[in-house]
């Protein structure tokens, strides 16, 4: 019980801290590469040393129809849309910015639950999400972060994929997949990778050799395999099982402040007052929200 509880921390960790950085990350590397060239790299990398690792873990690689067809399912809302088209829309508005579009995220879950399950929504849900919006209102009706004529394409693309993450987290929440969560997210992982690549050659982007990319591209894409592939996609996973899905869905609250603050130290993106006002803001949303009990 004492090590589940740890392991929880710890996952809640992965997915608040080591996706926060994911959005800088994602912004460095598509900055010379291609977007879905990008994503399909960094999943099928990542997806194949999972399932390396579990190999060696000594897991059942065996998967039944109904978990592969789940899998299949997940990986498209998480990863081939959801991150996928995120990574692309990414071109088109700062990575602290699009990270704070996310933070709607828990919304579209609690509204999912609520039609989905008719699942009512708790005082305290209610109250976290009124903060968590009137937060995002503030840092979204700054003018000066729209900048391009392309940024309210990148905004509009950004909250669907928000949209699709949310469904997707509820989806996994219910749904029959490997028990193993290094099998479940390699396999997610590989199918995201081949349908990216498939896009890429769709949308006949440039293959750019590994030779080619600069230290700090390729620094980038190694920290989004290990540590935002590996490290915090297991975590979430992991979590989803375990504890209530709209507490996951918190990291969209915490995750925003994270990439707004390394938007600002390493890629100079403008960080106001009325940025650092309504990340508290959004923070204060995260605490009602997780202090909900689960029924």
């Amino acid at each position: 019980m004492k090590n589940s509880k740890v392991l929880i921390i710890l996952a809640f960790i992965a997915i608040y801290v080591i996706w926060g950085s994911t959005y800088l990350f994602n912004k460095i590397a598509v900055t010379e590469l291609p977007p879905f060239f990008l994503a399909s790299i960094r999943f099928f990398v990542a997806g194949t040393l999972m399932i390396i690792l579990a190999k060696i873990f000594k897991q059942d690689l065996r998967i039944s129809k109904k978990e592969l067809t789940n899998s299949m399912i997940a990986s498209f809302f998480f990863l081939i849309y959801g991150n996928g088209v995120f990574v692309w829309a990414l071109k088109y508005v700062y990575s602290g910015f699009g990270a704070l579009i996310a933070s709607s995220q828990p919304l579209f879950v609690l509204l999912l639950l609520r039609l989905i399950d008719r699942r009512p929504m708790k005082r305290k849900s209610i109250i976290g999400i009124t903060f968590g919006m009137f937060g995002m209102y503030l840092l979204v009706s700054q003018q000066e972060l729209t900048t391009s004529e392309n940024s309210l394409l990148g905004i509009f693309m950004i909250l669907t994929c928000v949209l699709s993450w949310s469904y997707g987290s509820v989806f996994v929440s219910k749904a029959q997949l490997p028990k193993s969560f290094m099998v479940s997210t390699g396999y997610q992982m590989l199918f995201a990778g081949g349908i990216l690549c498939f896009a890429s050659l769709s949308f006949q982007e440039d293959w750019i050799s590994p030779f080619d990319w600069s230290p700090k591209v390729l620094t980038s894409l190694i920290m989004l395999i290990i540590f935002g592939g590996i490290i915090a996609f297991t975590s979430f996973n992991y979590l989803l099982k375990v504890v209530s899905t709209e507490k996951v869905s918190t990291s969209a609250y915490v995750n925003p402040v994270i990439a707004l603050f390394m938007g600002w130290f390493f890629l100079d993106e403008k960080l106001s007052l009325q940025s650092i006002i309504a990340s508290v803001i959004l923070l204060t949303g995260v605490y009602f929200i997780t202090t909900v009990k689960k029924v």
